[in-house]
């Protein structure tokens, strides 16, 4: 009886969960390891957070995906160590051997070393940190009604730190809200005093993208009533207040960190070949110093001519990395195995209705035009026609009414184990 080779992946985000797709139904044995149950459509995690779609929409579970295939398995465990020298990964609740590894474990937010600023303020690379700012911004609201604090008191700030795409699609999506969706849900408050303020390390917002797209994205926000911050550098935050290198202060309750992020690294692989954060690979994306060990995604690190200093941490990357590894692996020798090399299929980012900016390799475009190419590439990538129903059902829904029905607070209750 022939003995299937088995591909361990570890992380179901854009990489890894495109790799699996690749060889599901192929002679492989396929493990998928995470340690959530399900794959995230990150590019959408700012609308979960401003309460335009429902998490479920963007949020697929492995073992549905999977369901019908005959050689993929996942097991939802967190990876502790990588055993190399065993073929072997520990996790937190059983040991995996494999013959080949594939790392897919993609990226979270960067602190820079900032424990105080980790514990205060709030991310956005997971679901779960989506959901929390969307919880965070109501409580706010529904404290301040019954409160009748101060507009001075930080309450009435929404800062959000980092201008890439993240930042600046938040910005846009909670001025939106406080025009058009607050004053209705709370009639007796006055949101002029509201600030949604976006600080830069920048003098431009979307820095990686094209100059046009970077003047035209300030000139949005600053339609849509958001104070951009540019050249600043935040420092501290207690809780309460937001330090800058500059000795600028600005008082907030409501911090929303979108200023880079950081490869995650697993324990066992020699620190040597790691590069900021990131597994230092060769043009197959094999991870440096091991022959069946391999890195796609956020978290490789792979110089080419095209791009000496690795490869831009976005999905089309991981997406293609996934893809090109799939096609190597399946192929009987490695002598006929393809570099993979990274066609640029350009950037894209929205501001609020009918503003967003478009680079594509050939031509640039910006305004209403872009708003309906973002919308509906993105509406593309979403996996099930389902998804696709009820996504396009409640943007359409937003864009006639102006509204949304998807302000839920909810909170996980917590089981009280003291005796009564």
């Amino acid at each position: 009886m022939e003995t299937r080779e088995k591909i361990v992946i570890i992380g179901g985000g854009f990489a890894g969960l495109q790799l699996a797709k690749a060889l599901n139904k192929k002679r492989k044995k396929v493990i998928v390891i995470d340690k959530v149950n399900h794959h995230m459509f990150q590019p959408l995690f700012y609308q979960v957070a401003c309460g335009r779609i429902e998490p479920s929409n963007i949020s697929f579970p492995f073992r549905k995906i999977f369901q019908r295939s005959r050689n993929i398995q996942f097991r939802m465990v967190e990876v502790q160590k990588i055993l190399p020298e065993q073929n072997k990964i520990i996790t937190e609740d059983a040991e995996f051997t494999y013959d080949k590894l594939v790392i897919a474990t993609g990226c979270k937010t960067n602190f820079f070393g900032n424990s105080k600023m980790q514990g205060l303020t709030y991310g956005m690379k997971n679901t779960q940190e989506a959901i929390a700012i969307r919880n965070n911004i109501l409580l706010t609201f529904e404290k301040l009604i019954i409160e009748k604090r101060r507009s001075d008191d930080g309450n009435w700030n929404i800062v959000i730190v980092g201008s890439g795409p993240t930042g600046v699609e938040l910005a846009g999506a909670f001025a939106e809200m406080k025009k058009d969706i607050l004053p209705r849900d709370y009639p007796n408050m006055n949101f002029n005093d509201l600030q949604i303020i976006l600080i830069s390390s920048t003098e431009k917002p979307l820095n990686v993208m094209s100059k046009e797209a970077q003047e035209k994205s300030e000139l949005y926000l600053k339609e849509l009533g958001v104070h951009f911050m540019s050249g600043e550098f935040v420092t501290d935050y207690d809780g309460d207040q937001v330090t800058m290198k500059s000795g600028k202060t600005i008082k907030s309750n409501n911090v929303i960190w979108a200023a880079g992020v950081t490869g995650n690294v697993i324990e066992g692989l020699n620190p040597e070949i790691i590069v900021r954060n990131r597994y230092k690979t060769d043009r197959f994306n094999r991870v440096q110093g091991y022959k069946n060990i391999f890195a796609i995604g956020d978290i490789a690190y792979m110089e080419t001519p095209k791009y000496p200093e690795a490869h831009p941490q976005v999905a089309n990357v991981a997406i293609n990395q996934g893809t090109n590894l799939a096609s190597n692996l399946l192929k009987n020798s490695e002598n006929n195995w393809e570099e993979y090399e990274y066609k640029d299929q350009g950037s894209m980012a929205t501001i609020g209705k009918h503003r967003a900016v478009v680079d594509l390799p050939q031509f640039k475009f910006q305004g209403f035009l872009a708003w309906y190419f973002w919308m509906f590439l993105h509406l593309m990538l979403i996996l099930s026609v389902r998804n696709k129903l009820a996504i396009f059902f409640n943007w359409m829904w937003s864009y006639i009414n102006r509204d949304s029905s998807l302000r839920l607070i909810i909170i996980p209750n917590r089981k009280n184990n003291t005796e009564q």
